[in-house]
């Protein structure tokens, strides 16, 4: 099943003229789920995957720049005829707030179903788990993980014809998981003709955060890490008193999480992408700071590694289209 993410915002608490406030949008398979929504999400959206469907939005606290794209996001999905439930997902706080707001979002014609979350599974498909985390940044706040569900080992034909079946009906019990009985009374268990069971992808969104262990093991061998990465180290005492991280300190948390992948985001405009990513990268190879409308393509782990593709470049996916040390993001430009 494909899986993508699209960073829609990216800045810190102000926007630039090249960075929306936060955003992401995680398209898996025909499933949209989006983290936070900043002021201009709707448009960032239009701009990059659309607003055909929203099925759920995940919040990670209530500051303004993760929730003020929110209004008229609902309004317009309304003038589209929405008629299908909207899920809000956040910390503690989330119904009241929609209450009192409920003047500046008006009527809407659809159902809204509001979720205030508790550290844990919040919710389980089939497929993946969603779970919820307490991250260290002032108010009721979350970091949110997408965990899938293990899919079965790759099935061996050859091996099961050797056993004496033939292709039908028994490969596919097989591969569901169901022993098969020969006319013998032989039972061919599933294990004999499948490898072992393969990973599937984890995916950790923290939002605003100091680093802490918690965190890290949360994000404990997560595909992709998305961590706050307000600030430089040489703000060090900025990120303490705000409750940010440097983007150090995200990298010093990949390592300890043991993630393949970190994306540093909700980046101060005080930094240049230089400074930010070479300071992460002397903790974390592995790190790597997206422009606004960058996507993430994240295989399953046995399929290959995650790489981005710019809306404005594309990117075929080889290797040296990853990210890297040498690539773009090494320059100077962006937030």
């Amino acid at each position: 099943m494909d899986l993508r993410v699209v960073f829609l915002g990216t800045a810190g608490a102000v926007p630039t003229v090249d960075r929306g406030t936060s955003a992401a949008l995680l398209v898996r398979g025909g499933e949209r789920l989006l983290f936070d929504c900043g002021e201009g999400t709707q448009r960032q959206l239009m701009r990059s995957a659309g607003l055909s469907r929203i099925d759920k939005i995940f919040f990670s606290h209530l500051h303004g720049d993760h929730y003020l794209g929110l209004p008229g996001l609902m309004k317009t999905l309304g003038l589209q005829g929405r008629t299908e439930p909207l899920e809000l997902y956040g910390p503690r706080g989330l119904e009241e707030l929609m209450t009192v707001a409920q003047r500046v979002f008006g009527r809407h014609q659809y159902p809204v179903v509001l979720h205030e979350a508790k550290p844990g599974i919040v919710l389980e498909t089939d497929g993946y788990r969603m779970e919820a985390w307490p991250t260290d940044h002032g108010p009721p706040s979350l970091a949110w993980c997408l965990h899938e569900s293990k899919r079965p080992g790759e099935f061996h034909p050859e091996r099961a014809q050797a056993l004496g079946l033939d292709p039908g009906p028994a490969f596919r019990r097989l591969q569901m998981g169901e022993p098969v009985v020969l006319e013998s009374g032989v039972v061919i268990e599933p294990e004999q003709v499948m490898d072992e069971p393969r990973p599937g992808r984890k995916l950790v969104f923290t939002g605003d955060t100091r680093p802490t262990d918690h965190v890290a093991q949360f994000a404990r061998g997560a595909t992709v890490l998305v961590h706050d990465s307000t600030f430089a180290s040489s703000e060090l005492e900025r990120a303490l008193e705000t409750r940010h991280s440097t983007s150090a300190e995200a990298a010093e948390v990949a390592v300890r999480a043991g993630v393949d992948l970190l994306v540093l985001t909700h980046v101060s405009s005080r930094h240049s992408r230089r400074e930010l990513v070479s300071e992460a990268r002397a903790v974390f190879r592995h790190a790597f700071l997206p422009d606004d409308l960058d996507e993430l393509i994240v295989p399953y782990p046995d399929k290959g590694t995650p790489y981005f593709v710019r809306p404005a470049e594309g990117s075929c996916g080889c290797p040296e289209h990853a990210p890297g040390p040498t690539e773009a993001d090494d320059s100077e430009g962006g937030g």
